[in-house]
């Protein structure tokens, strides 16, 4: 199972404005959209080495989308953090602008809405969670002012850009094995290598499952079983009985 773990960075909206407070900004206001201005990626389970950078400093920008495209078509999911919000429909619109037709479908692993979902840190900020779960910590940078000097061209801030970029991808990854036994919805291993019985989580894949209880639901009950090498929970796919009579009660 192929999954690439990606981040994207995109300029700002550039608008007139008749102030600074509480603006409504109109279409007619708008100077020029927002666009994406690099990625990083890097397929899992591929060392840190083999991070991969595109950007329209470094690339065309026909070049960076026509990767960006290239490697979601390969996955069978794509793992981000607040990717189905923001990164996601970042590449969509630049895909459909570009007359491209969607890449292959792809399961989304967002570990944004799996923090939201599980945890209750103070902050759900990749910065935040990342340090408290002593993984690490974002590149630094002087904030909007990089963003700015990427777009007129500097060459150093695009090294820092780079940088800042590469270091997301690889918390993304790290936190994802952090958190992997508590994440909800991943795709199952089983049915991608032949249903073999090992741990369906992504990360896993150990041979490493222990019955433990059963799950009920209202048409049947399914063996439970808790993988002893990463701690995460899974349900059998076929009931042990089933019921003979559907109702609510």
């Amino acid at each position: 199972m192929k999954v690439l773990a990606y981040d994207l960075e995109t300029s700002p909206l550039i608008t007139y404005s008749w102030g600074l407070w509480n603006q409504n900004i109109g279409i007619g206001q708008i100077e020029e959209p927002t666009r994406v201005l690099c990625f990083a990626a890097r397929w899992y389970g591929e060392p840190k080495s083999k991070v991969m950078f595109y950007s329209e400093h470094h690339n065309t920008r026909a070049e960076m989308i026509d990767a960006a495209w290239n490697l979601i078509d390969e996955a069978d999911a794509v793992l981000h953090f607040n990717g189905k919000s923001f990164d996601t429909k970042h590449l969509n619109r630049e895909f459909v602008q570009a007359g491209m037709a969607p890449p292959s479908p792809v399961k989304e692993i967002d570990l944004l809405s799996a923090v939201r979902k599980v945890f209750r840190f103070p902050s759900n900020k990749l910065q935040y969670v990342s340090q408290a779960l002593g993984i690490g910590e974002k590149a630094k940078h002087e904030g909007f002012d990089l963003w700015l000097k990427c777009m007129a061209g500097e060459e150093a801030a695009w090294s820092r850009m780079r940088r800042y970029n590469e270091q997301d991808v690889h918390l993304l990854i790290d936190l994802y094995n952090r958190i992997l036994p508590w994440i909800p919805g991943l795709p199952n291993l089983n049915l991608y290598n032949g249903g073999l019985g090992v741990c369906p989580r992504l990360g896993c894949g150990q041979p490493t499952l222990q019955k433990r209880g059963v799950r009920t639901t209202g048409i049947g009950t399914y063996q439970r079983y808790q993988c002893t090498s990463c701690g995460g929970w899974s349900t059998d796919g076929k009931a042990l009985d089933r019921s003979e009579i559907r109702g609510v009660a």
